[in-house]
């Protein structure tokens, strides 16, 4: 698999631990090894694997928990570490967001994952093609 689609792939299931309130799952996206951080819209920034990884298990056990759909995502690469700028659709209302990779053996591990409020508005179309399909 090309290093972006591996890239992609990784950020995909970033968003998919959120939809599936599947804390494990964030778990074992975050990196083991080297820091991480992460700045939630509206908290204070978070510096460590124990306490990132804590609020995602916090956000995540909420029944209200946000549903995220990815939009847009672009990739920069830059060696063993990789850039995805997106914008985060949270039933109309969208943030744009940083997530940040690095390679950890033969895996994209996450290192930074920053939203926060913009003002862009994405196409219809664009809406329409990656409308999430209803369960």
């Amino acid at each position: 698999m090309p290093e972006r689609d591996a890239v992609l792939f990784a950020n995909e299931a970033f968003y998919l631990a959120i939809t599936h309130r599947d804390a494990d799952a964030m778990d074992r996206l975050w990196a083991q090894s080297g820091p991480v951080s992460c700045l939630h819209p509206g908290w204070g920034a978070l510096f460590g694997r124990e306490p990132v990884v804590d609020s995602w298990r916090r956000i995540l056990s909420h029944d209200a928990a946000p549903k995220i759909v990815c939009r847009q995502p672009q990739v920069a690469m830059h060696g063993d570490v990789a850039m995805v700028i997106c914008y985060e659709d949270l039933d109309g209302q969208l943030l744009v967001a940083t997530n940040i990779f690095r390679r950890e053996g033969r895996n994209w591990q996450m290192i930074h994952h920053q939203a926060g409020p913009t003002a862009a508005r994405l196409p219809p179309e664009e809406k329409a093609a990656t409308a999430p399909v209803p369960n």
